[in-house]
Order: structure tokens, then C-alpha cells, then sequence
């Protein structure tokens, strides 16, 4: 067995943000620098392609009628059935350099989004907490913003600035989603295998599954650190992965910054990968506007 099947063949220059709405069946990603979200209903076999007005990354279930989607410059309120895309509260909207990046729903309800410099400007990007109408920024001075998940039980956080090689785990509030202290090191530089740290989320069993940018893989650890195993996937610059139904989880990747001669050595970059491995899944919670 080779690891993975294609989910999606249609490449994306930078795929992220992978979410799964288990009311509807319907997976949704996107590719951030071509201002696209792709929707994949249950039963279809190809993904319906929406453009959009902003460079965007991420979505979170609201309600039935309703999505909430990070962007370059700030939250907006997307209704599935019509398209309708309108702003709900800003973000960095003053910042031209910047946009969202990798982001995740807590237990709670709350909403931690990433944001970075269009060109990985160094530490021009940040971490905040949203949730009920209010954005709090959480850590700052940040380059890539990545790896964002939870545990279960809401009681522990993880996220990574990528250029860094450390993952961190911070305690938080399980009602809040909001940090109780100072983050440590979760898994450090050199102990994770091959590539950098992207896109990340925990299972049920416990397992943190972390995309390896450069990597080719991705790989799982235990709530200890140590490497349980990597799956290969055919393209280097792996994104972001998502639980998407029973015991199945995608992956995005990018070829952004690729020439042809590397491009022409990987087709597959910039499609999204089913993993041929069993797991446990849990869904992101709808957010709480």
C-alpha cells in the first residue's frame, strides 16, 4: 500500500486549512495565494472551486448558514448556499504585509488565528484568540504561525513558528481557550525527522500528526514527543492536515516557490492527499461568534 491516494488533483500554489463539516459531509480547503476555497460535498469525487475577493486560509463552521473565514485583512462571514462573502470584523487590516495563515477552533468555541508577512517577512506576523466578538493577541513577533491544535479535553495548546523548529505546548483555559501560562517546548529542533514543522492536529488516541514542510511526510508523535511513525506523500512542501469522516484524514501541500525542474520532479505538488491510515477523528467545534 503506497501511504495515500490523491483526494484532490487540482494543484494549489500554497493549499491550507483543510476543515471538515460533519453536519453536511463536506470537506473545504484552500489555496491562499490563489484566492480560491474548494469544496468537496459528500458523495462528489472532485472538488467545487469558488474564487474570492482576499487571500484567505482558514474556515470555521458558525452554523448551517453561516462560515467565518480568516483573511488577509480580517474575519469574514461566508454563506455556503449563496457565495455572499462579507466583512465581520477586522484584522491587521491596517498591515498590508500581512495575511492569515494556518488557524483552528478550540473545544470552546474560540478561534486562534496566524497571521505572517506575504513573503515570510521576519517576525511580522502574530497569533490571536478570538472568540464571542472579541480578538485578543496572544504572542507576537512571529514569522510562519503553524501547527495549531488542541487536546480533547481543551486543557492544552499547541502551535509553532516554523522557521524556528520548535513546537510549543501551552496550558490553556478549557472554557475559554485562552493560555494559563507560558509555553514550553513540545517537540524541539532535530528530534522530528525529516522537514520543518507545518499545519498539525490531534486525534482521538492522543496523536499529535504534524505536516512536514520539506519534509515529504507526515508524521505522528505522543503526548511525550517521541516520533510514532511518518507516512510518505509524494510531494516535499506538505501544509496542513484534517480529519474528514470515520477514520480518514487529508493533507494540503503547495508548490509555491518551486521551479520547473523540481515541479517537473514532483507532479503532485499542490494536491491533496488522503492518507491511507486509519485514526481516530475529531471534528473542529462550531465557533462562537
Amino acid at each position: 500500500m503506497s501511504g495515500f491516494s490523491v483526494y484532490d488533483a487540482n494543484a494549489c500554489e500554497l493549499g491550507e486549512g483543510p476543515t471538515f463539516d460533519p453536519d453536511t459531509g463536506t470537506a473545504w480547503w484552500f489555496d491562499i495565494n490563489g484566492k480560491k476555497l474548494f469544496e468537496r460535498p459528500a458523495g462528489s469525487d472532485a472538488a467545487i472551486v469558488h474564487d474570492l475577493p482576499v487571500m484567505a486560509s482558514a474556515l470555521a463552521i458558525v452554523d448551517a448558514e453561516r462560515h467565518l473565514i480568516a483573511a488577509e485583512d480580517g474575519l469574514y462571514i461566508r454563506q455556503p448556499k449563496s457565495g455572499e462573502f462579507t466583512l465581520f470584523l477586522p484584522l491587521e487590516d491596517d498591515n498590508p504585509v500581512t495575511r492569515s495563515n494556518d488557524s483552528r477552533v478550540h473545544p470552546s468555541g474560540a478561534f486562534w488565528i496566524g497571521t505572517m508577512g506575504k513573503h515570510a517577512e521576519k517576525g511580522a506576523g502574530a497569533f490571536y484568540h478570538f472568540r464571542r466578538g472579541e480578538i485578543r493577541k496572544l504572542y507576537s513577533d512571529i514569522t510562519v504561525p503553524n501547527a495549531i491544535c488542541f487536546s480533547a479535553d481543551g486543557s492544552i495548546g499547541h502551535f509553532t513558528d516554523t522557521v524556528t523548529g520548535r513546537v510549543m505546548r501551552v496550558s490553556l483555559d478549557p472554557e475559554t481557550g485562552l493560555p494559563t501560562g507560558e509555553p514550553t517546548v513540545f517537540l524541539d529542533k532535530g528530534a522530528q525527522g525529516a522537514g520543518h514543522p507545518d499545519g498539525a492536529v490531534v486525534d482521538g488516541d492522543g496523536l499529535f500528526w504534524n505536516a512536514r514542510w520539506e519534509g515529504f511526510c507526515i508524521s505522528a508523535f505522543d503526548a511525550s514527543g517521541a516520533l510514532v511513525e511518518s507516512i510518505d506523500l509524494p510531494t516535499g512542501q506538505i501544509t496542513c492536515p484534517s480529519f474528514i469522516g470515520g477514520d480518514r484524514m487529508i493533507v494540503t501541500s503547495a508548490y509555491a516557490g518551486l521551479d520547473d525542474a523540481t515541479r517537473a520532479e514532483q507532479p503532485a505538488a499542490g494536491q491533496t492527499f488522503v492518507v491511507d491510515r486509519a485514526v481516530k477523528a475529531r471534528y473542529c467545534p462550531k465557533v462562537l461568534l
